[in-house]
């Protein structure tokens, strides 16, 4: 009877904790959950909405607007800069905590389609917030349509008719983009004729390209057994989207749209989905260069069979051949030629604390002028970065099996972000909309997205760029960190792919059943 006592008593008080904390496995669903009678789900939306309609006015008072005074003048040093402040900061943190509380126990997924996209309202009719990027593609597609080709013609040597729009830093520079974004560009500058119509053209790209990543979602998480609603949480409502996808119109939009779309039409494994899927990828690096990471795992993916390395030949050859093949067509048709692979190098101009091989090489050289030695090891630096990247891709493709291609292509995205020359915030988006549809864990890469979302100023002021000391030190200790629990761990460079390719076709070891918690999934795909 004592026995039976307790172990009601010790049920009660776990029912008890669970109610307490709804985020807990097995706790109280978020559409269930309430704090003083109010239901959370109502919480979370119009929490994050307040916040995007706070961010909204912080760019119509401080945002990067097309003025662009000369010397500049700061975000704290504006008219109303107490307001736009405390309006960015208020605003972040509620779209960062609203996001983050929802993570892992989205109620639906049309809940999380409205509340992303009321979300994404207030910053679609904003100006531009923390980037100016866009006035660099408008003069790009001026140059263009000014029958230029811009990997031989920079903005200032045009001039283009909105030069003085643009970022100091990127006037004399060529474009580093690929030559489908230059044509579309090109025909945005063409058609609208003033700056605020081609932003606007512009902005209304990038929003396709969330369009067709909020399509793709849930097909490639299907793929990858993840819920649905979850994967359209983390990819769509991350702060990191309204501002810099929507609100900057970053052609980042565009590229993780197509790369989405490309990973989730090679899923079903048909020789046209194949060629379809890998013709999308391709279209993605014709935006950005980056997405060619993801074609070698989408080529993987479809090697599924008794025979892989087989199967990676026949299959794989559909997908690589439909990218290049896109590569290919439009390069050669555009009559921009391949000069846009060489001028990928004027991407990393940039040196920031924020990508971590810069922050060590930074740190090297502070400790060298402590001496009296002044030396540049950034370059060398990101130069062990870029070969260790490339170490990283091929141990990480060769350890990942066909079943988890799609996981592995996000992870590839991971390590782009974290060991190449140059981070801005709005790459963290490239692993997040993969890893979003295909992870399992969701907190390694959400968490370090929730902190990056503060890292630059309404203005486009970087944070990295007032606290270079300080930042390329603290990390620079995070560098040394992973590296010493990395050693501690001696695992290998993908622990959830044990299997090589060749291997890869025995059987998965037969694991019990058990009850999964809401929001997550049993593994990857």
């Amino acid at each position: 009877m004592a026995d039976t006592a307790m172990r009601r008593r010790a049920i009660g008080i776990a029912a008890l904790v669970r109610a307490i904390r709804p985020g807990m496995p097995g706790g109280v669903p978020l559409r269930y959950a309430t704090i003083a009678g109010v239901p959370q789900v109502r919480l979370v939306r119009y929490a994050g909405l307040a916040g995007a309609a706070l961010l909204s006015v912080a760019a119509y008072l401080g945002g990067a607007r097309p003025q662009l005074q000369v010397p500049p003048v700061r975000v704290w040093n504006a008219e109303h800069a107490p307001v736009i402040l405390i309006s960015w900061l208020i605003g972040t943190a509620l779209m960062t905590g609203a996001w983050w509380a929802a993570r892992d126990r989205v109620p639906s997924t049309r809940w999380a389609y409205v509340t992303a996209g009321l979300w994404l309202l207030p910053l679609l009719v904003a100006p531009a917030l923390e980037s100016r990027d866009v006035y660099s593609y408008a003069c790009q597609g001026d140059v263009y349509a000014a029958g230029h080709n811009p990997y031989d013609v920079s903005a200032a040597d045009l001039p283009c008719q909105w030069l003085d729009t643009v970022s100091p830093v990127w006037r004399d520079t060529p474009a580093p983009y690929g030559p489908l974004f230059v044509l579309i560009a090109g025909a945005a500058a063409t058609v609208g004729g003033s700056l605020s119509v081609t932003i606007v053209l512009l902005r209304m790209v990038a929003l396709v390209g969330v369009g067709l990543a909020a399509v793709s979602l849930p097909v490639l998480a299907k793929r990858c057994g993840v819920p649905e609603s979850r994967a359209l949480w983390l990819a769509l409502a991350c702060p990191l989207v309204g501002v810099h996808l929507v609100s900057g119109a970053h052609n980042d939009a565009l590229m993780i749209g197509l790369m989405v779309a490309g990973l989730a039409l090679v899923s079903p494994r048909t020789r046209w989905h194949l060629v379809g899927g890998g013709a999308l990828l391709g279209l993605a690096v014709l935006v950005k260069a980056t997405a060619v990471v993801v074609v070698p795992f989408a080529a993987l993916a479809a090697a599924v069979g008794p025979h892989p390395v087989r199967a990676l030949v026949r299959e794989g050859s559909f997908v690589v051949g439909g990218a290049l093949a896109a590569v290919f067509g439009v390069t050669l048709g555009s009559g921009l030629g391949f000069g846009w692979v060489g001028a990928l190098k004027y991407s990393e101009d940039t040196v920031l604390w924020t990508s971590p091989s810069t922050a060590v090489g930074q740190t090297i050289e502070y400790a060298g002028r402590l001496f009296g030695a002044h030396f540049d090891a950034v370059p060398v630096t990101r130069v062990l970065g870029m070969v260790t990247l490339a170490v990283v891709l091929v141990v990480l493709w060769w350890q990942t099996p066909p079943r988890d291609a799609h996981y592995g292509a996000g992870l590839a995205l991971a390590a782009t972000v974290a060991l190449g020359p140059v981070f801005q915030p709005w790459y963290a988006i490239w692993p997040l909309a993969i890893l979003a549809a295909t992870a399992s864990r969701i907190q390694w890469f959400a968490a370090p997205c929730a902190v990056i979302c503060f890292l630059v100023l309404p203005d486009g002021t970087g944070v990295a760029r007032l606290t270079r000391f300080p930042g390329a030190l603290a990390m620079t200790a995070l560098v040394i960190g992973f590296c010493v629990m990395a050693w501690r761990r001696h695992r290998p460079l993908s622990h959830l792919a044990r299997s090589p390719v060749w291997a890869a076709s025995s059987p998965p070891r037969q694991r019990s059943p058990q009850p999964v918690a809401s929001g997550e999934s049993r593994g990857h795909c």
